[in-house]
């Protein structure tokens, strides 16, 4: 496979890894993007472990509680600036209330909102506002007690980033500090139980080539990897965590001396996971002279 000066590039951004070490990992992993970031984590090459998610669609996140129930919604926009309109952020206020009722974003597209179904709304928004918009998804949690937390709020219960936390006993303050500390640490899951196993697998193997590397008897490297496997899932773990809010103490024991059980927790940040097509002005104005 050829490897483009594009793909050398977005290589080493997700990993400030030196150019001609991303295109050496690319080259020896024909191309594969994911392959050559665990290269490159192996040689000991790569600075960043993780690639930063590009973000495209811009939009809101809503967050609504009634009860025992707490929902978010993801409403996309073009600009960063259709956002900030007021029209825009009433009807992704009134989407994240008709959530409320319903259980799957199919639902509720075909939810009512003042008389037309969601999907309509959004229609018709798009007439009026003049850019492109889309419902993309929602979550839901239940609990004794749910909090709910947005990060940099655009209005009330809007913002970039939505967080809900489902409680078993009763204790908001708790919960709100949680809500916070996931908008902060984004957890990748609650306990090592709901991880996805291909994750765990994988980082396994990352690690067990990374200590091969330094030449140890396999003895040596199984036991390393037990450490280095131990303090990655606590990482990733909501429950694992250290506390934002005290340090000492990990999210989960923080829970028990608060007198509560984290039950589940979402956090939706606006255009997670979306690419964005960035504009090439260079190549734009070659194509113009022909």
């Amino acid at each position: 496979m050829a490897i483009t000066a594009a793909m050398v590039k977005e290589l080493r951004e997700a990993t400030a890894a030196g150019m001609m070490d991303a295109k050496k990992a690319l080259t020896e992993t024909d191309g594969d993007f994911e392959a050559a970031v665990d290269w490159l984590r192996t040689k000991g090459l790569a600075k960043a472990a993780k690639k930063s998610g590009r973000t495209a669609a811009e939009g809101l996140v809503a967050v609504a509680v009634e009860g025992g129930k707490g929902v978010a919604v993801e409403v996309n926009s073009e600009t960063d600036f259709v956002a900030k309109n007021a029209e825009f952020q009433g009807m992704v206020a009134s989407i994240a209330q008709a959530a409320l009722g319903v259980s799957t974003t199919e639902e509720l597209a075909a939810a009512d909102v003042a008389g037309k179904s969601v999907a309509d709304t959004i229609t018709a928004k798009i007439a009026t506002i003049g850019e492109n918009m889309g419902l993309r998804r929602m979550a839901t949690v239940e609990g004794d007690t749910v909090v709910s937390y947005v990060h940099n709020a655009a209005a009330d219960g809007l913002g970039r980033i939505g967080v809900l936390v489902a409680l078993k006993g009763d204790n908001p303050a708790f919960g709100k500090q949680v809500a916070m500390h996931i908008a902060a640490a984004n957890p990748a899951a609650l306990s090592e139980a709901d991880m996805d196993a291909s994750i765990v697998e994988k980082e396994k193997q990352v690690q067990m080539d990374i200590a091969r590397e330094s030449g140890k008897p396999e003895n040596i490297i199984e036991n390393m990897i037990v450490g280095r496997m131990k303090k990655f899932v606590a990482e990733s773990t909501l429950l694992g965590q250290a506390f934002v809010i005290n340090p000492d103490l990990t999210v989960e024991k923080a829970a028990a001396e608060a007198g509560v059980e984290i039950l589940s927790f979402v956090r939706l940040e606006v255009g997670e996971g979306i690419e964005k097509e960035e504009d090439n002005f260079a190549a734009e104005v070659a194509a113009m002279q022909g």
